[in-house]
């Protein structure tokens, strides 16, 4: 999720409060992941083991190693920075073109570049989908078959405009993707976290105050691999079932938004949601 408005967390992405990066940040993993700027150029290290987490190219083989982006905004910009600290490749794109894109492909480094949308889609070994949900049909099909999708959309009426099989509650906005990518395999995810929580909160494996982030799609396998990438990022992960059940996390539910968040009513104090909390927040939900 991009920035909330401070009226209620459903809102779309608004202006609120300083800079992610003003606080220090205990301990050396994080003093590296909380976006340190480079003595020289004012930029953040995104270089691979500058977080602590070894370079996919050593151990994954001839796994993933390359990230596609349909979308760089607050959310993709923020997985992208902690994919490549994570030591992916990422392709960038968005509906401006690759030139608007510049700023962030020199912050990100020589392991990041800017393509068209079917140029990150085509390069993606893995894909994350991070558009407003409105523009979902413009997501090109073909060179996403047999692909892990990420799919980090929310459905906000007022920037979106009225589905009514959502409002009915008779599908989800991922199912509607989907149904859009016949072929793919889409994994719900990133959705009910604010972008600056989700970079702060990033944390190795096996540490005391790791969060968990609740996936939902319809191929297990899908969600192994959507897992496993997650897990490389700094997150620990909460099988929500289906995309039918991604409900459980959308706007306006208690997975949704302030469980990372210190104070409700303050979006710039995160906190820490292990899994537990997660799944006991996953299980509050109701329509």
């Amino acid at each position: 999720m991009g920035r909330p408005r401070r009226r209620r967390p459903r809102s779309r992405p608004g202006t609120v409060g300083p800079p992610a990066h003003r606080r220090p940040t205990p301990g050396a993993w994080r003093q590296a992941a909380g976006g340190r700027r480079q003595a020289a150029g004012g930029r953040r290290d995104c270089r691979p083991g500058r977080w602590g987490i070894a370079s996919p190219r050593t151990e994954l083989g001839t796994g993933m190693t390359t990230v596609g982006l349909i979308g760089s905004g607050h959310i993709g910009g923020t997985v992208a920075r902690l994919a490549v600290a994570a030591g992916y490749d990422v392709v960038l794109s968005n509906s401006r073109g690759p030139e608007t894109l510049k700023d962030l492909v020199e912050e990100l480094g020589p392991q990041a570049r800017a393509a068209t949308v079917r140029e990150a889609a085509e390069a993606g070994d893995l894909v994350v989908v991070t558009i407003p949900l409105k523009a979902y049909r413009d997501v090109p099909v073909e060179p996403l078959a047999g692909k892990l999708v990420l799919d980090t959309n929310n459905y906000y009426p007022e920037r979106d405009g009225r589905f009514p099989e959502l409002d009915s509650g008779s599908t989800t906005s991922s199912e509607l993707l989907q149904r859009h990518l016949p072929q793919s395999r889409v994994v719900k995810v990133f959705n009910n976290i604010f972008f600056k929580h989700l970079h702060e909160l990033a944390r190795p494996t096996g540490a005391d105050d790791r969060s968990a982030l609740p996936i939902a799609g319809d191929d297990a396998g899908a969600k192994a691999e959507a897992t496993a990438f997650l897990d490389r990022i700094g997150y620990d992960t909460v099988d929500a079932g289906t995309l039918a059940e991604s409900w459980r996390f959308q706007p306006d539910t208690p997975a949704y938004g302030t469980i990372y968040s210190a104070d409700p009513a303050n979006w710039e104090r995160e906190a820490p949601a292990d899994a537990a909390r997660v799944r006991a927040a996953l299980a509050e939900a109701t329509r």
